[in-house]
């Protein structure tokens, strides 16, 4: 994803010389292409996030376009400040790039893990959230990004990720993706854990239940349409993430069935439930470690499927 974002940043730089790539001491080896070729257009401000992103807001009320970029967890934590007052409160035209969603910084602790950037993010006004699921995906939202007028946060995995999507396909901000048809129950995930639920719903094929998979790579604003038909037309909601339970997709997804009045539905929350991500290791190690492995979705997922329900509470008759 880190390197579709780059790429995509290249090109939106070279047709525009008001983008900016701006840097927080990080990114010195990636951003060697963009800085030897576009010299004016780059900015490091060291290890200094909060005054990047002040500085990211004056420079959006000159008609630059910045997109400000470092971890994540640094990012929405110590800059937050500025980015409420700088950048969401003045309505800054600032997309804000959190690289290391999640836990893909697995073995560095849970101080470089994201896993409340989108309840930080979700809770501002004026604020877009995009959360690709693959390169493909971060290169549109990259774009899509420096076509929208306000403040933009981008949720991005490092290198590695892989791909989910076999062709190009038609984005549309705010309009989520639907991965898989299906008609027993609906999972919705977004980022880089998309891949563990893809293979989740393969397993469930192989033993007889229609998952349906739907991809939010837009967090905020989000596409209750299609949320509320998969609700009603499964009966049987999973929502998957690599963030906390409060306040990531599980709780904007409940909010909207809370409002949609569609019942009955089961619904399930897959994430971190009140804690911080626990161990140290690879990447799927720390899926495993943390519940949120392929086996876990699946388990989840029978669990709340209204056919194994029905299927068990004949059985005990």
């Amino acid at each position: 994803m880190r390197n579709a974002y780059l790429a995509a940043l290249y090109d939106l730089a070279k047709g525009n010389r008001d983008i900016l790539a701006l840097v927080a001491d990080n990114g010195a080896i990636i951003y060697d292409k963009f800085r030897k070729d576009y010299p004016e257009q780059f900015l490091n401000f060291g290890i200094s996030e909060a005054n990047m992103i002040s500085v990211a807001a004056g420079l959006a009320s000159t008609g630059k376009i910045p997109f400000a970029y470092t971890i994540a967890s640094f990012l929405t934590m110590r800059a937050f400040e500025q980015i409420r007052n700088d950048v969401c409160l003045q309505k800054a035209n600032v997309k804000l790039t959190g690289i290391g969603a999640g836990f893909i910084y697995s073995n560095l602790g849970p101080t470089h893990h994201a896993v409340e950037d989108i309840a930080i993010m979700r809770s501002l006004p004026n604020m877009t959230i995009f959360s690709p699921a693959d390169p493909l995906e971060a290169a549109k939202v990259t774009c899509a990004a420096a076509e929208i007028s306000g403040p933009v946060y981008i949720r991005l995995s490092t290198g590695g990720t892989p791909k989910i999507y076999d062709k190009d396909y038609d984005f549309k901000a705010g309009r989520a993706v639907r991965l898989r048809e299906g008609s027993d129950i609906a999972i919705i995930s977004s980022g880089g854990i998309t891949y563990e639920a893809i293979k989740a719903t393969e397993v469930l094929s192989s033993s007889g239940i229609s998952a349906r998979l739907i991809n939010l790579h837009t967090i905020k604003p989000i596409d209750e349409g299609e949320i509320l038909r998969a609700a009603a037309e499964t009966k049987a909601v999973l929502t998957v993430e690599e963030h906390s339970l409060c306040g990531g997709i599980g709780s904007a997804v409940a909010e909207i069935l809370g409002r949609g009045g569609t019942y009955p539905v089961r619904m399930k929350c897959l994430g971190l439930d009140n804690c911080f991500p626990c161990g140290y290791g690879t990447y799927d190690e720390m899926k495993e470690m943390n519940g949120l492995s392929m086996d876990n979705i699946v388990n989840a997922a029978i669990s709340i499927c209204p056919k194994i329900v029905r299927a068990a509470c004949v059985t005990k008759r």
